[in-house]
C-alpha cells in the first residue's frame, strides 16, 4: 500500500546497508567519498550520497547541540522513555546486554500508514579526545534477535548508522548522525529519500530539547 511518510519517519532509527557503512561512523563529508550537502541551516548541516545498487540515499549530518557530550549521550541512551520525546516512538525496550553490545527493539507509530519496528543490535564504545570523552554508538539490524514480525507492522529490513559525540569546549557538543535505511513498504525512493532529509532535522530538535532536562547531567555525573 503507498503511504505518504511524516517528516522524519525515516530518519528516527537511533538504537542506526553494508557492514562497511556501520564501521565508517566518523565526522568526515569528503566530497571525494561521494558526500554533496544536500541543505545546511544554523542548526545543522546534512549531507547526502548515493549507496551501491540501491536508490536510497545515505545520510550525515553534524551539528552544535549546546550540552555536554556525555549529557547528550545519556539522553542517546535512555532508551525507555524514547516514546516521551522521540517522534513517533511508540515503543522502545531493551532485549538483552552482550558483552559488546546491546539488542534494542523498537516500533514506530507514524499514524497515517502502517507501523513499523525492527530489532537493532547497538555497539558503544567512548575514548579520550583532546576536549574530554568521545562517544560513538553504532548500529546494524537484528531482527533475528528480536520479537517475530506482526500482522500490520511493516518489519524495517535495513538500517545502519550511528552516533558520533566529540566535545567542544566545556558545555558543547559536535554531534555527528549517520543513517542508511529503508522504511519498508512500497514506498518510492524518492519520497524516503527526502523524508530522511527532512527527518533529521526533527531528530536534531527532540534531543537538544529533551538534553536540557537536568537529570541527563546527574547521569553523567556532572
Amino acid at each position: 500500500m503507498h503511504c505518504r511518510i511524516l517528516p522524519g519517519l525515516m530518519s528516527i532509527f537511533l538504537v542506526g546497508g553494508s557492514t562497511a557503512f556501520a564501521d565508517d561512523v566518523s565526522h568526515s563529508v569528503d566530497p571525494s567519498e561521494g558526500w554533496k550537502l544536500a541543505v545546511e541551516t544554523k542548526d545543522v548541516a546534512i549531507y547526502s550520497r548515493s549507496h551501491a545498487d540501491s536508490r536510497l540515499k545515505e545520510f550525515r549530518a553534524i551539528g552544535p547541540i549546546d550540552a555536554p557530550a556525555c549529557a547528550v549521550h545519556a539522553v542517546i541512551d535512555d532508551l525507555e522513555n524514547y516514546p516521551s520525546f522521540m517522534p513517533y516512538t511508540l515503543e522502545c525496550r531493551l532485549l538483552k546486554r552482550e558483552a559488546d553490545s546491546i539488542i534494542t527493539y523498537q516500533r514506530l507509530s507514524p499514524k497515517i500508514c502502517q507501523d513499523r519496528d525492527y530489532t537493532l543490535r547497538v555497539w558503544k564504545k567512548s575514548w579520550a579526545g583532546p576536549g574530554g570523552l568521545i562517544y560513538l554508538n553504532r548500529w546494524e539490524p537484528a531482527n533475528d534477535l528480536g520479537p517475530a514480525e506482526k500482522k500490520g507492522v511493516v518489519r524495517v529490513k535495513i538500517c545502519d548508522g550511528g552516533w558520533l559525540l566529540e566535545p567542544d569546549g566545556a558545555i558543547k557538543t559536535r554531534a555527528t548522525y549517520s543513517v542508511y535505511t529503508d522504511s519498508g513498504g512500497m514506498i518510492p525512493s524518492f519520497i524516503a529519500n527526502r523524508a530522511s532529509q527532512t527527518g533529521i532535522s526533527s531528530l536534531f530538535a527532540a534531543i537538544r530539547k529533551q538534553v536540557k532536562d537536568p537529570k541527563y547531567a546527574l547521569r553523567a555525573g556532572l
